[in-house]
């Protein structure tokens, strides 16, 4: 009896150790079944965790960063990109949404035009600021964390009308092959 609440004992400490080192940190949207398939995303305009230099934010011409990735599962069928921002004040917000990225393509370029539907086939969002495209850092105060999200899909999602951040995020549970991020920073100067 003892070797059996000894083995109960065991595996549960093992479950409940597994489930805390599973956590992610707030905002990351961590969607995929296995974390092994990770896609790594690079930026040649800022590295991971440092901070993005002013033009690619609400304080000068407000492009989108060059990002390129490498790690793509050959079995997908597209990619979603989604930025945001988990430190604003009351609720993370959202600065870019794309889907239906061609799951060959491995890098956009300086300014992403800001259009609804892109040469490529991707498609564009609506973000937080209630425009399509990308909108960069523009914190009230203090220095936030901007997460470039990449998420390979097994599937090709279809939406009627504008779609969000909370759409894409629902139409992707359950067919995420693999995902990556790239962290940025952003301060305004005061």
């Amino acid at each position: 009896m003892k070797k059996t609440a000894w083995a109960i004992l065991a595996i549960w400490l093992i479950v409940l150790t597994g489930s805390v080192q599973g956590q992610s940190e707030p905002g990351a949207d961590t969607l995929a079944a296995d974390s092994s398939l990770a896609i790594t995303i690079a930026s040649t305009a800022f590295e991971d965790g440092g901070m993005i230099p002013r033009k690619y934010t609400c304080d000068s011409v407000n492009l989108s960063p060059p990002l390129s990735w490498s790690g793509v599962p050959d079995s997908a069928a597209t990619l979603a990109l989604i930025c945001d921002d988990p430190d604003a004040p009351r609720t993370t917000w959202v600065h870019w949404v794309m889907y239906n990225i061609p799951p060959d393509t491995n890098s956009l370029g300086e300014g992403v035009p800001k259009d609804t539907a892109l040469v490529n086939g991707a498609i564009q969002g609506t973000s937080d600021f209630k425009k399509v495209g990308y909108g960069g850092p523009c914190p009230p105060s203090g220095t936030h964390r901007y997460l470039f999200k990449l998420y390979a899909l097994d599937y090709r999602p279809v939406f009627e009308g504008p779609v969000t951040k909370d759409l894409l995020v629902k139409a992707m549970d359950g067919h995420v092959l693999a995902e990556g991020v790239l962290m940025g920073r952003y301060a305004r100067a005061r």
